[in-house]
């Protein structure tokens, strides 16, 4: 096994005692060490103008702005933490992600896309997804002692930000998860992988999506994130309270949630406009 040096090792316990999840502390890593192979010298003796050179490539390169930002992130902590930089670390921008709207699919497109998943326990999966709003990787690791038949809510353990958090059971979906145990016989796992003591991965369920998106002839993109748009939009459309939406997809911002305001033409159609409210008989009116 090679030897880690002092820094990483350094830079790995500084995110560690802030209970950085396993993916950020490999993708900081990783980041850090591209930066300093790029330049064929440890990042420690690096400075501010390599890390503006370093984005600045990556820019050109067309990288994705998730990508750039977590390269930013990465060194940002780096600079600021590990090597106790903060004012360095202060003047290393970040990469804004121009917004675009989700895609959202209507319910008749869910149903179909759903009915089109041909292998039942990624089926069941997907469904769970539509019906909680949970990412993917909550999906994947749903244990079956996380569904709380009793109270009608599943448990989210360790979610996005190291949070645990609720999500409604629906009826339904009890039903179907209920039919699925009876035939598969999950023991630890809800889903469990094709490695026995291992859940299903992220990766095979995009896969079915990709399968299904096709079965169905949908043309929009449908990803288990869609779904999680879809499940997002469909509550707002029936009315649910933003703030409510906001808690079950595990949102830290209302500005994330407030995003779905944007993308539900239903919800604008049954708002009424204030011209509605004038006394009839004014100007303008009927």
């Amino acid at each position: 096994m090679p030897r880690i040096s002092p820094l990483r090792q350094r830079m790995i316990e500084d995110m560690t005692l802030r209970n950085f999840s396993p993916a950020t502390q490999q993708s900081y890593v990783y980041a850090v060490a591209n930066f300093s192979r790029h330049f064929g010298r440890p990042p420690n003796a690096l400075g501010a103008e390599e890390i503006r050179t370093c984005l600045l490539h990556l820019t050109q390169q067309k990288r994705s702005w998730g990508h750039i930002d977590q390269v930013a992130c990465a060194l940002r902590f780096f600079f600021g933490i590990t090597l106790e930089q903060p004012a360095l670390a202060e003047r290393i921008a970040r990469a804004r992600e121009p917004r675009a709207l989700p895609v959202v699919l209507s319910a008749e497109e869910v149903a179909r896309f759903l009915d089109a998943v041909p292998v039942a326990r990624s089926r069941v999966a997907l469904t769970t997804a539509y019906a909680t709003g949970l990412r993917v990787s909550e999906v994947a690791t749903l244990k079956v002692g996380d569904i709380d038949s009793d109270r009608m809510v599943i448990r989210v353990e360790q979610g996005k930000g190291a949070k645990d958090r609720y999500v409604m059971l629906s009826p339904q979906l009890l039903a179907i998860l209920r039919a699925y145990w009876r035939e598969e016989r999950p023991e630890t796992w809800l889903f469990p992988g094709r490695q026995k003591g291992s859940p299903v991965s992220p990766a095979t369920l995009q896969d079915a999506c990709r399968v299904a998106r096709h079965k169905a002839g949908l043309t929009k993109p449908a990803t288990m994130h869609t779904l999680r748009h879809s499940f997002a939009t469909h509550l707002l459309e029936a009315g649910t309270d933003l703030r409510i939406i906001q808690v079950l997809p595990g949102h830290r911002r209302i500005a994330t949630t407030a995003l779905y305001t944007q993308v539900t033409p239903a919800l604008i159609a049954r708002t009424a406009s204030p011209l509605d409210r004038l006394p009839t008989g004014h100007p303008g009116t009927a």
